[in-house]
């Protein structure tokens, strides 16, 4: 027999902190170190994944690296001027980004959509663990995650796209407690019978 009511007390716990989580649009320059990232993206790592294909990846982004991002964007909008700068300036709202990406595999059985669902999902526990260690995180997206110019500075693959980025940093000192209202959970979840 299980101790039932130990494990629904972890469980709670958990919930308790996923529930916690909110995206910090504002971070302050500290980051976690590569090492530190390591073992929250082993973690991540065991999100579902059908064929175990692993059709993921993680780029680190730092120092000189976001300015070329921004350089990127900046070529593929096509902009100049005060449009170009508040563009280029984009990938500087923290000193770390995590570039998500879906590395797509032949596969019968795994379509590609679900190779970016484990991506997606990669991300997501990546940004749940980086929030339970005490980091601030925002995902971005946009149309820039498609564009020839960012890809190319990421050195993608003809197989690979760019899901978006992790933004992190530390939790500034006078940030406000998250404001996004529970959800109804009855909405949501149904029972067929």
């Amino acid at each position: 027999m299980t101790d039932a009511p130990a494990s629904g007390r972890a469980a709670t716990d958990l919930a308790d902190r996923v529930a916690a989580r909110r995206s910090y649009s504002r971070v302050t320059p500290a980051t976690p170190s590569h090492e530190e990232l390591l073992p929250l993206v082993a973690a991540a790592g065991r999100v579902a994944d059908h064929s175990a294909l692993h059709p993921w990846r993680v780029i680190e982004l730092r120092g000189d690296a976001r300015v070329r991002l921004g350089r990127a964007f900046v070529a593929d909008a096509k902009v100049t001027g005060e449009a170009a700068d508040k563009l280029a300036a984009k990938p500087l709202r923290s000193s770390l980004l995590l570039a998500i990406v879906s590395v797509r595999t032949k596969s019968e059985k795994v379509p590609g959509w679900e190779q970016d669902a484990v991506a997606s999902g990669v991300a997501h526990i990546l940004s749940l663990l980086l929030h339970d260690a005490g980091w601030g995180v925002i995902w971005r997206t946009g149309h820039q995650t498609r564009s020839k110019a960012v890809h190319a500075m990421h050195g993608l693959a003809k197989n690979e796209r760019l899901l978006g980025w992790l933004y992190v940093g530390g939790v500034p000192e006078d940030s406000k407690e998250g404001h996004r209202k529970t959800i109804d959970p009855e909405r949501f979840l149904s029972v067929l019978d």
